[in-house]
């Protein structure tokens, strides 16, 4: 913890953390305070999709004998509510039923803390589906106090330092991380089912290439020379296509030593694929056919709400050429202002958006497009006909030598 995180502290956290630790000391002394033998019979999400909507008598009938494990999130009277990985159960503490030592581990016991319990299933009176203590554990004793339950976390510096912290006391942060889980499982099938194979690439290079960025510098003990981290796959999946896999895909890290902010971070994750035999317009029916495959596989009958917007994946993307979007978005109604550089250069000081004198026309198009026209793109958009001047591993247009066959997707 950093001197700055201290001073966060609770004027009476730094007690619940003493505490906390004296009934660690205590159970050191009296035995193991860290066991690792109790076996987890059952999870909580399979109990709730198999039993919830039997009859309290049905499953009363059946006298089933479980054992959970899971962190304590809440404790009310004789119930303790257990957080177990994606959902949670209730715990039932009859007193005069239980063993004196498990008694007493249940009252010593803190929020926050990992437990292992075996008991019999029932469901109480209001229908919620519990698991009666026959037996406890401590198996980790958490020595700091959760979030507010109410209030949860939200500083958002320390979500993002202590994540771990953040997954235990939002169910929000939970369910992103299983939605990218289950995001990737599909990604993964959408490719395998259309014929292509998953490929690793080095993460080492000696020289980096596939993208325009500063590259993290390492340095190989054994080789005694400086390497790089990828900033893309590209140049190593190419070679794979020529090697004659000629329908290949990487899910893979990338290092880009830049900026830092909400939508840019060192280290990321991407997917690249690479079709032969196909051109810049076939690719794009893939992307668009994968995002609705995806889609509807997340159960979202192809539509997402993000930030108070509806994303709808099951229309056709729109598609438009820079030039055009360009035209749509600040409602331009002569495009002989782009003929050449002087009237893109014109163009640009009309909108209001600054250029560099050294740059060419193709540059000068880009800064207007990322100034006045990407933010304005929310449902899902292909634009085409990059400037050569600004794309320089992209394939050049048969027609039109000072444009090139690339894309790009904007949501």
């Amino acid at each position: 913890m950093t001197s700055d995180q201290k001073e966060k502290l609770l004027p009476n956290e730094n007690k619940l953390i003493a505490q906390r630790r004296e009934k660690l000391e205590a159970i050191r002394t009296s035995g193991v305070a860290f066991p690792n033998d109790f076996k987890r019979q059952n999870r909580a999400q399979e109990l709730i999709k198999s039993f919830y909507e039997l009859e309290k008598e049905e499953i009363d009938e059946q006298s089933l004998s479980v054992a959970v494990a899971g962190r304590v999130i809440r404790m009310r009277g004789p119930f303790v509510v257990l957080q177990d990985g994606d959902s949670t159960i209730q715990l039932y503490v009859n007193n005069k039923e239980l063993a004196v030592d498990y008694a007493e581990c249940v009252k010593g016991l803190d929020l926050g803390d990992i437990i292992g319990v075996s008991g019999k299933l029932f469901k109480t009176g209001k229908g919620e589906l519990t698991v009666r203590i026959a037996s406890v554990r401590l198996l980790t004793k958490a020595l700091r106090p959760l979030p507010d339950k109410h209030k949860g976390l939200t500083d958002t510096e320390l979500r993002y330092r202590q994540r771990y912290v953040d997954l235990i006391a939002n169910e929000e942060s939970r369910n992103i991380f299983l939605t990218r889980s289950k995001i990737i499982r599909y990604i993964r099938d959408y490719f395998e089912n259309a014929g292509f194979i998953e490929v690793e690439t080095p993460m080492m290079q000696v020289i980096p290439g596939g993208a325009t960025a500063r590259p993290f510098v390492t340095h190989h003990n054994a080789l005694d020379q400086d390497m790089y981290l990828r900033v893309a796959p590209e140049l190593y999946l190419k070679r794979l296509i020529v090697g004659g896999l000629d329908r290949v895909f990487e899910l893979n890290r990338n290092f880009r030593n830049e900026g830092l902010s909400t939508k840019h971070n060192p280290e990321f994750t991407m997917l690249e694929f690479y079709q032969a035999f196909s051109s810049y317009e076939d690719l794009m029916d893939l992307t668009e056919d994968l995002f609705k495959v995806v889609a509807e596989r997340m159960g979202k009958e192809s539509k997402i709400e993000y930030q108070g917007m509806s994303i709808d994946f099951a229309e056709p993307f729109e598609r438009l050429s820079v030039t055009d979007s360009i035209v749509k978005i600040c409602k331009i109604k002569d495009k002989a202002c782009f003929s050449s550089e002087e009237k893109i250069r014109n163009l640009a000081k009309e909108l209001n958006v600054t250029c560099d004198n050294g740059w060419g026309k193709g540059k000068v198009l880009m800064e207007i497009f990322d100034q006045r026209v990407e933010h304005e793109l929310t449902q899902p958009t292909f634009i085409t006909e990059y400037p050569l001047e600004v794309s320089p591993l992209a394939r050049r247009n048969q027609d039109n030598p000072e444009i090139t066959d690339r894309f790009e997707l904007f949501i």
